[in-house]
Protein backbone atom coordinates (compact mmCIF):
# COMPACT_ATOMS: atom_id res chain seq x y z
CA UNK A 1 0.00 0.00 0.00
CA UNK A 2 1.28 3.76 -0.36
CA UNK A 3 1.83 6.18 2.23
CA UNK A 4 -1.71 8.14 1.29
CA UNK A 5 -3.60 4.47 1.02
CA UNK A 6 -2.70 3.56 4.29
CA UNK A 7 -3.40 6.82 6.49
CA UNK A 8 -6.79 6.30 4.56
CA UNK A 9 -7.13 3.08 5.83
CA UNK A 10 -6.32 3.95 8.95
CA UNK A 11 -8.33 6.61 9.19
CA UNK A 12 -11.60 4.31 8.20
CA UNK A 13 -10.46 1.56 10.19
CA UNK A 14 -9.91 3.89 13.01
CA UNK A 15 -13.91 5.32 12.82
CA UNK A 16 -15.47 2.21 12.47
CA UNK A 17 -13.84 0.67 15.29
CA UNK A 18 -14.65 3.98 17.25
CA UNK A 19 -17.95 3.13 16.06
CA UNK A 20 -18.06 -0.37 17.35
CA UNK A 21 -16.91 0.72 21.13
CA UNK A 22 -19.30 3.66 21.65
CA UNK A 23 -21.90 2.91 24.26
CA UNK A 24 -24.80 2.92 22.04
CA UNK A 25 -23.69 0.38 19.60
CA UNK A 26 -22.32 -1.26 23.07
CA UNK A 27 -25.76 -1.27 24.66
CA UNK A 28 -28.09 -2.04 21.50
CA UNK A 29 -26.16 -4.84 20.25
CA UNK A 30 -24.95 -6.64 24.00
CA UNK A 31 -26.45 -4.66 27.05
CA UNK A 32 -30.14 -4.57 25.61
CA UNK A 33 -30.02 -8.42 24.39
CA UNK A 34 -28.94 -9.72 27.55
CA UNK A 35 -31.67 -7.39 29.55
CA UNK A 36 -34.14 -9.47 27.08
CA UNK A 37 -32.99 -12.66 28.30
CA UNK A 38 -32.70 -11.76 31.69
CA UNK A 39 -36.31 -10.42 31.39
CA UNK A 40 -37.86 -13.65 29.56
CA UNK A 41 -35.76 -15.52 32.16
CA UNK A 42 -37.60 -14.05 34.87
CA UNK A 43 -41.31 -14.55 33.06
CA UNK A 44 -40.22 -18.03 32.69
CA UNK A 45 -39.48 -18.46 36.23
CA UNK A 46 -42.69 -16.70 37.30
CA UNK A 47 -44.75 -18.96 34.99
CA UNK A 48 -43.01 -22.15 36.04
CA UNK A 49 -43.13 -21.21 39.70
CA UNK A 50 -47.10 -20.32 40.02
CA UNK A 51 -48.48 -18.05 42.27
CA UNK A 52 -46.65 -17.16 45.31
CA UNK A 53 -43.78 -19.76 45.08
CA UNK A 54 -39.80 -18.88 45.70
CA UNK A 55 -39.69 -19.67 42.06
CA UNK A 56 -42.03 -16.52 40.94
CA UNK A 57 -40.72 -14.63 43.47
CA UNK A 58 -37.22 -15.15 42.77
CA UNK A 59 -38.42 -14.38 38.98
CA UNK A 60 -40.13 -11.17 39.78
CA UNK A 61 -36.80 -10.10 41.27
CA UNK A 62 -35.22 -11.12 37.98
CA UNK A 63 -37.58 -9.04 35.86
CA UNK A 64 -36.69 -6.32 38.46
CA UNK A 65 -32.96 -6.91 37.65
CA UNK A 66 -33.49 -6.65 33.77
CA UNK A 67 -35.79 -3.67 33.90
CA UNK A 68 -32.96 -1.61 35.64
CA UNK A 69 -30.56 -3.09 33.13
CA UNK A 70 -32.39 -2.11 30.47
CA UNK A 71 -33.00 1.62 31.94
CA UNK A 72 -29.43 1.78 32.69
CA UNK A 73 -28.42 0.43 28.88
CA UNK A 74 -31.00 2.58 27.36
CA UNK A 75 -29.47 5.84 29.48
CA UNK A 76 -25.94 4.99 28.27
CA UNK A 77 -26.93 5.23 24.58
CA UNK A 78 -28.73 8.03 25.10
CA UNK A 79 -26.09 9.96 26.67
CA UNK A 80 -23.63 8.65 23.72
CA UNK A 81 -26.34 9.71 21.47
CA UNK A 82 -26.52 13.16 22.82
CA UNK A 83 -22.69 13.42 23.23
CA UNK A 84 -22.53 13.49 27.18
CA UNK A 85 -20.65 10.55 29.31
CA UNK A 86 -22.98 8.78 31.46
CA UNK A 87 -21.96 8.64 34.94
CA UNK A 88 -23.24 5.05 35.42
CA UNK A 89 -22.28 1.97 34.51
CA UNK A 90 -24.23 -0.35 31.55
CA UNK A 91 -25.89 -2.89 34.65
CA UNK A 92 -26.46 -3.09 38.45
CA UNK A 93 -23.25 -5.34 38.57
CA UNK A 94 -21.14 -3.65 36.53
CA UNK A 95 -22.57 -0.27 39.33
CA UNK A 96 -22.24 -2.58 42.04
CA UNK A 97 -18.44 -2.96 41.00
CA UNK A 98 -17.78 0.48 41.18
CA UNK A 99 -17.90 -0.03 44.88
CA UNK A 100 -14.80 -1.56 45.04
CA UNK A 101 -12.89 -0.19 41.60
CA UNK A 102 -13.65 -3.28 39.47
CA UNK A 103 -16.71 -2.18 37.11
CA UNK A 104 -15.18 -4.19 34.33
CA UNK A 105 -15.06 -7.68 36.61
CA UNK A 106 -18.45 -7.27 37.50
CA UNK A 107 -19.84 -6.63 34.37
CA UNK A 108 -17.77 -9.53 33.13
CA UNK A 109 -19.96 -11.47 35.58
CA UNK A 110 -23.22 -10.04 34.14
CA UNK A 111 -21.98 -11.30 30.78
CA UNK A 112 -21.52 -15.00 32.56
CA UNK A 113 -24.74 -15.10 34.23
CA UNK A 114 -26.76 -14.12 30.97
CA UNK A 115 -24.81 -16.31 29.21
CA UNK A 116 -25.96 -18.99 32.31
CA UNK A 117 -29.57 -17.70 31.66
CA UNK A 118 -29.36 -18.72 27.92
CA UNK A 119 -28.13 -21.82 28.74
CA UNK A 120 -30.46 -22.30 31.04
CA UNK A 121 -33.21 -21.65 29.30
CA UNK A 122 -32.26 -24.01 26.67
CA UNK A 123 -31.28 -26.88 28.37
CA UNK A 124 -34.15 -26.93 30.64
CA UNK A 125 -36.64 -26.18 28.53
CA UNK A 126 -38.19 -23.23 29.94
CA UNK A 127 -37.48 -21.34 26.35
CA UNK A 128 -41.00 -23.33 25.65
CA UNK A 129 -42.88 -21.34 28.66
CA UNK A 130 -42.65 -18.02 26.28
CA UNK A 131 -45.66 -17.23 24.11
CA UNK A 132 -45.38 -16.68 20.45
CA UNK A 133 -44.17 -12.60 20.88
CA UNK A 134 -41.65 -13.08 23.69
CA UNK A 135 -40.37 -16.22 21.33
CA UNK A 136 -40.06 -13.11 18.95
CA UNK A 137 -37.92 -11.00 21.38
CA UNK A 138 -35.66 -13.83 22.13
CA UNK A 139 -35.21 -14.60 18.56
CA UNK A 140 -34.60 -10.63 18.00
CA UNK A 141 -32.16 -10.40 20.83
CA UNK A 142 -30.16 -13.53 19.83
CA UNK A 143 -29.98 -12.05 16.16
CA UNK A 144 -29.14 -8.77 16.97
CA UNK A 145 -26.14 -10.30 19.86
CA UNK A 146 -24.51 -12.63 17.73
CA UNK A 147 -24.92 -10.93 13.83
CA UNK A 148 -23.24 -7.85 15.61
CA UNK A 149 -20.72 -9.88 17.51
CA UNK A 150 -20.06 -11.53 14.16
CA UNK A 151 -20.17 -7.75 12.68
CA UNK A 152 -17.21 -6.71 14.53
CA UNK A 153 -15.23 -9.95 14.53
CA UNK A 154 -15.01 -9.73 10.80
CA UNK A 155 -14.06 -6.15 10.87
CA UNK A 156 -11.16 -6.84 13.09
CA UNK A 157 -9.66 -9.97 11.31
CA UNK A 158 -9.85 -7.36 7.88
CA UNK A 159 -7.91 -4.61 9.84
CA UNK A 160 -5.87 -7.16 11.62
CA UNK A 161 -4.88 -8.65 8.11
CA UNK A 162 -4.32 -4.76 6.40
CA UNK A 163 -2.10 -4.20 9.25
CA UNK A 164 -0.20 -7.14 8.49
CA UNK A 165 0.10 -6.09 4.98
CA UNK A 166 1.56 -3.07 5.51
CA UNK A 167 4.04 -4.75 6.95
Amino acid sequence: MSPDRDDLFRQESDRIRSFFIRPFFLSLTIGIPFCTYKFLFGVAAIRAGGDGSVLAVSGWLVVGWALADLLMNAGRALADLIGREAPFEYCTLAQAGRIVRMPMVFLALDTLLSFAIICFMLWSGWIALLNPAESYLWAGATTLNLISLSVVSLYNEIAKAGREQQR
